[in-house]
């Protein structure tokens, strides 16, 4: 019996001592072809400029090309899905935005397992959403725009690109947050939201900072209110939601690396510092500058709180207001 305990011990401690080889083996060769960045938006979208500048100076660092393949569709569903079938070894990624922690709640059945499927590798960035009105509204600050939502309940008109986009999310918890009825007009996208705004079929949008910049530099847009925790470093008149009577709230878009479940953890550290090395580069810092928003570098357990937080915060609210997808 001893001599099998012995044979036993030995079998054990050789395939162990295996295995941790051929992880340390596959991490030291890594990379040792292209990286793909899968992007579930289509390509010229915020999501994908990011990528492609993050990607390009993470390649320098990794000594392989880094390449983006945009797959969207079925709110980014189909870019999760294409990373949690591709092999754990750290050549498939995606750069994610807020769908990633909210999808699990808003579709039946939820289409993947946020903590079983999904493992964060690093935030990118964050870009406030917006209240944006039309120039010459008559709505000039964001309290005008809750006392004309609280005489007329459900008669102010608010676009958003989409049910259970982060924008429509952001309205739906501001609308909680103040007493508010406001009436949403989702569209598909932010470019016709924008373009009804303008033509004064809608009184407001909510909107990643990013998409209405370049109109309100023009004139044509006024921003009520930035929704992150401290005003735009492009917007620095506009106030943010908290500043304005309601402490505590926060809203943005943010943009972060994950990787399959199960990367092995040198790999993961390989991506993680490429991240990190290229969120330093004044190029990428300002890219996201230009849109209103700020690099996020930090530890990988920085974006596993975020992505935790996110999923409950916005999976109460899904249920508790029965948002539905488009």
């Amino acid at each position: 019996m001893r001599q099998l305990a012995r044979t036993l011990a030995c079998t054990f401690a050789g395939l162990l001592a295996l295995c941790t080889f051929n992880t340390a083996s596959a991490a030291d060769a890594y990379p040792s072809k292209p990286v793909k960045i899968l992007v579930g938006y289509s390509a010229g979208g915020a999501v994908d400029a990011i990528a492609r500048s993050v990607g390009q100076r993470m390649a320098a660092t990794l000594g392989q090309p880094v390449v983006v393949e945009n797959k969207p569709g079925a709110g980014t569903n189909i870019a999760v899905k294409a990373l949690t079938t591709a092999a754990p070894d750290g050549y498939t990624l995606l750069l994610a935005a807020n769908a990633l922690a909210v999808n699990p709640s808003l579709f039946e059945p939820a289409p993947y397992d946020l903590a079983r499927e999904v493992a964060p590798v690093a935030l990118v960035g964050r870009v406030p959403v917006v209240f944006t009105v039309r120039e010459d509204s008559a709505l000039k600050t964001l309290p005008a725009l809750v006392a004309a939502a609280k005489a007329r309940p459900g008669g102010l008109t608010i676009a958003t690109p989409g049910n259970g986009s982060t924008p429509h999310l952001a309205m739906e918890l501001f609308q909680h947050t103040a007493g508010l009825q406001l009436r949403h007009v989702p569209y598909k996208g932010g470019a016709q939201a924008i373009t009804d705004v303008l033509g004064g079929h809608v009184d407001v949008v909510a909107m990643n900072a990013l998409e209405v910049l370049p109109l309100v530099k023009a004139g044509k847009l006024r921003v009520l209110a930035v929704m992150s925790a401290e005003r735009s470093a492009v917007l620095p008149g506009v106030p943010t939601v908290a500043e304005s009577g309601y402490p505590g709230f926060e809203a943005s878009v943010w943009y972060g690396f994950v990787a399959p479940a199960g990367t092995p953890a040198p790999v993961m550290a390989a991506v993680h510092a490429a991240v990190q090395k290229a969120l330093a580069s004044s190029e990428v810092r300002q890219q996201l500058a230009a849109a209103g928003g700020i690099v996020l570098p930090g530890p990988t357990e920085q974006f596993a709180t975020l992505l935790k937080g996110d999923a409950a915060r916005y999976g109460k609210l899904i249920r508790e207001a029965g948002i539905k997808p488009d």
